[in-house]
This record gives structure tokens, sequence and C-alpha cells, in this order.
């Protein structure tokens, strides 16, 4: 089952915002705030991403291993891969022995395609591991790690997309891949933005001032977030 939680310490007028007040950029970028996992947040994008730390990025001892996944945390006999399969399901796949899903369809929005079997999909980290590890999980506890790649709490964390589609997009970060569908990437970008205050990851230069000049042409949607850390 999916559910709704969210992550992180991020600096800036979060304390303002839990009072349901907008800040603006400047203070967005100055105000520090202590928020705790579990606390919820509700903000304009732009603001969410003014908030975010920046800091240049390091992969020094990164490993795909690290990221202990994909778990059954519910004991059902389906891991976090066939749990998000499931929830995301636009006709509901039959389910065998093993949790194996057969039948079925999904809907890919990176490139606006329907496909008919879960074996043509991957289950994406919106945020992929390496770039989590670049951007803080490096100093993260090995369970905080399998939280976050296997995080069930926030539907925009982990998505059932093309496997072409997600191969494309690997290791890349916003500044250097977006949806090959461009109706989606406005909310590409937005949901990059949730997870990363979800669980308290900082972006680079080149990712904030991408994720700036492509957010000028979208709406300055609220998001609301749960801190997961």
């Amino acid at each position: 089952m999916r559910f709704t939680p969210a992550a992180r310490k991020a600096a800036a007028a979060l304390s303002v915002l839990t009072a349901l007040l907008t800040p603006t950029t400047a203070q967005a970028a100055t105000l520090e705030h202590s928020a705790a996992p579990g606390d919820t947040l509700a903000l304009p994008v732009r603001d969410a991403l003014a908030a975010l730390f920046v800091q240049s990025e390091n992969r020094t001892g990164y490993e795909r291993s690290k990221f202990r996944h994909w778990i059954d945390a519910d004991r059902d006999g389906c891991n976090t891969r066939a749990e998000v399969l499931k929830a995301e399901a636009v006709t509901a796949p039959t389910q065998g022995p093993n949790c194996v899903l057969t039948g079925g369809s999904w809907y890919s929005p990176y490139g606006d395609r329907y496909l008919d079997s879960a074996s043509k999909l991957d289950v994406d980290h919106l945020v992929p591991l390496a770039e989590a590890w670049d951007s803080g999980a490096s100093a993260w506890t090995a369970k905080e790690r399998e939280d976050y790649a296997n995080d069930l709490g926030d539907a925009r964390d982990l998505i059932a997309v093309s496997a072409a589609s997600n191969r494309s997009k690997a290791d890349k970060d916003p500044s250097e891949w977006l949806p090959p569908y461009a109706g989606y990437q406005c909310q590409y970008d937005t949901d990059w933005i949730a997870d990363k205050t979800r669980w308290g990851l900082s972006i680079d230069a080149t990712e904030r001032n991408a994720l700036t000049q492509q957010l000028a042409d979208c709406p300055d949607r609220p998001i609301t977030v749960t801190l997961a850390r």
C-alpha cells in the first residue's frame, strides 16, 4: 500500500510556511528552519526550490548496493516494485504466486505511452539513488538509505515508467534530462523539488539554475510535503 509522508530539515521560510504564510524568495534563502520528521509543509514550488540547500555534489564511495531494495516491508509477499506497479496500474493486473503480475496496463508519463506488461516497466526513483548519494545520502545510515530506496510514503518518489525512458534518464538531474513528453516536464520538476524537500537533499548550482529557468514557464503550484527525515 502507498501512504502519504515526505522529506527534511530544509533551510528557510518553512517556519513561516507552517503558519500558512507565503515567504518571499529572499526569506526562503535566509530564514532557518528546524522541522522534524513527520512535519507537513505546504508552500509554492518556487519557494520550496529557494529553500533547498545548495552545495557541490560528491559521488565518492557510491555503490547502488548501499541502497537496499526492493524489500517487502509489510510482508505481504509483494516487494516495493510490485507495490508501485499495483498502485499505479490503469487496468489492474492479475496477481499470482510470489506476487507475479500478469495482464494489466500502465501509463508511462515520461513518454506519454501506455504499456500492457509489467515486464516493460521500470520503477524509477524520481531522484535517482546516485543523485541522492551526491546530495546528502552518503552521510545517512544504511537504514535511512533503505527507507529512501523503498519509499512508499509519498507517491511522487517512486514512479512506474517505460524501461526505455528510465534507462535514458539514468542518474541524470533536471539540468541534464527531462521527460521527452513536454506536457509532463513541469510536473516532473515540481515532484523533483518535493522529493528533495521530503528527504532533506541538497541541490547543486547547475541543478538549481536549470530548475529555476524551467519553472519560470510553469505554474507556481503549491506542494504539500511530509518530511521523512
